[in-house]
């Protein structure tokens, strides 16, 4: 077996650039990177094993920052195992995963048992949100921030019981939590009002086209302002997730070096693809919290990405199966799988000419690095992991039942053709997905955090 892997003649996509170039990779690590017309010694062209690179793009691999992979408790939806084989064909190499299991991950233990059971199963990097609630403080200030990414608190009930609201709960969490705090933002209490109203309207019959009005922008700002107030004033690393909103934008800066930033904000891909209009066609399958919302909120979400008030693109990957999802408004659950298809949404901006492919990579591989200081991921670079994925600009294909990786067997792109195709994945050196075939011999590892014990 070579000791080297040379991906030839790339497309390279790094740090707001396009080379033409090769990567060479020894082991884990990205060893160095040849530009066209620097000759690369024969004695490497002969022990290699080559990629002919040339025509494809060569991008880091994406980091999704958000993500509900279901185990434990929850694995007939979907499990580390069977979303991270999706994950892996879409070009995802790092995911961070959301604690709203069963039981919730609100203490230590049971986070250590989340890494433990990835450790075992999951193809690709990973790590763990520590869940807040309205007494866990003390697991709080116990969690090392040089290996868990951060934690999560829900300002607005979603999956599962962990709502915090009460006032002195959040004071203490701000103020006293020294890992970034990543935040769902909706009001509960506007929520229930518009709740009781819709259904005073239309009984138990409520049209999905009304889930924007009831989890409403009113309910989004709201609660963001709140979370970015706290913030300010305790001087809190904040991470706004799954923004779907306009308005929100004001709340954020134009700071353009990201590891500075107190505050920073993450929208979805669903809210850059779909619109309220698509309930229509779509129905209770595109009902996620925060809702999706109009055509001017998903114009000014891309807009806030190409000036840099938005820092992220993620999913919110949460499967539910179909028959949990093709159900009346009040029992179809929200949330919907996204993990395969999400670079493959983004390119399909890209065609259009809707976003450049250096912000998409900026957007999904350089920030989420940068925000979480993971070490050494979300570049391409010598002495970096070696996550990279090859696409194939000129590779149309359609999403269809055979090639829908997630265990819930369906996605809300089903029927969609998109113009790129993700060919090759790379987990830590290791060829993990090569033009539709699995290789699952190796696993991920867990992600690591370049920040302070104190």
């Amino acid at each position: 077996m070579s000791r080297y892997i040379l991906i030839h003649k790339a497309n390279i996509v790094n740090e707001g650039h396009i080379l033409i170039g090769s990567v060479l990779l020894d082991g884990q690590k990205i060893k160095q990177i040849f530009p066209e017309g620097v000759v690369i010694p024969v004695d490497l062209l002969v022990t290699s094993k080559i990629i002919d690179a040339k025509g494809k793009y060569l991008i880091p691999g994406v980091i999704d920052d958000q993500v509900h992979f279901r185990e434990p408790g929850l694995t007939h939806k979907g499990d580390i195992y069977s979303e991270t084989r999706a994950a892996v064909a879409g070009g995802v190499t790092s995911f961070m995963d959301m604690p709203n299991v069963k039981p919730p991950t609100t203490t230590l233990s049971l986070l250590e048992e989340k890494y433990a059971l990835a450790a075992g199963k999951s193809l690709i990097n990973y790590s763990f949100y520590l869940g807040a609630t309205n007494d866990n403080l003390e697991e709080l200030l116990k969690t090392d921030p040089s290996n868990v990414c951060g934690i999560k608190v829900f300002m607005g009930s979603s999956t599962g019981n962990m709502l915090v609201d009460k006032p002195e709960a959040l004071q203490k969490i701000f103020s006293e939590v020294k890992l970034p705090i990543a935040v769902h933002c909706e009001d509960e209490e506007t929520i229930q009002k518009n709740l009781k109203d819709f259904r005073a309207k239309y009984g138990e019959d409520v049209p999905i086209a009304c889930h924007s009005e009831i989890r409403s922008e009113e309910a989004c700002f709201k609660s963001s302002s709140l979370a970015v107030e706290l913030a300010k004033k305790y001087g809190t690393k904040l991470h706004l997730l799954h923004l779907s909103t306009g308005k929100e934008l004001q709340l954020l800066d134009d700071t353009t070096d990201r590891r500075k930033k107190l505050i920073t904000a993450e929208t979805c891909v669903h809210y850059l693809w779909f619109t309220n209009d698509d309930y229509a066609e779509f129905g209770t399958r595109i009902k996620w919290n925060p809702a999706i919302k109009t055509a001017a909120d998903r114009e000014a979400l891309l807009k806030g990405l190409l000036s840099g008030k938005i820092d992220v693109i993620a999913t919110d990957h949460a499967p539910h199966t179909l028959d949990e999802k093709q159900n009346t408004y009040f029992k179809a659950p929200s949330g919907g799988p996204l993990v395969q298809h999400s670079l493959a949404v983004m390119l399909e901006l890209f065609y259009q000419g809707k976003i450049p492919i250096e912000t998409i990579v900026d957007k999904m591989c350089h920030a989420p690095a940068d925000i979480f200081n993971i070490n050494k991921r979300g570049y391409i670079k010598p002495g970096f992991y070696a996550d990279l994925v090859l696409i194939d600009p000129n590779k149309k294909w359609t999403v269809a039942p055979e090639n829908i990786l997630y265990k819930c067997k369906w996605s809300p792109f089903e029927g969609t053709t998109f113009h790129a195709q993700v060919t090759h994945t790379f987990v830590n050196g290791n060829l993990i997905f090569e033009n539709g075939t699995l290789n699952e011999t190796s696993k991920g590892m867990r992600l690591l955090f370049n920040r302070s014990k104190h």
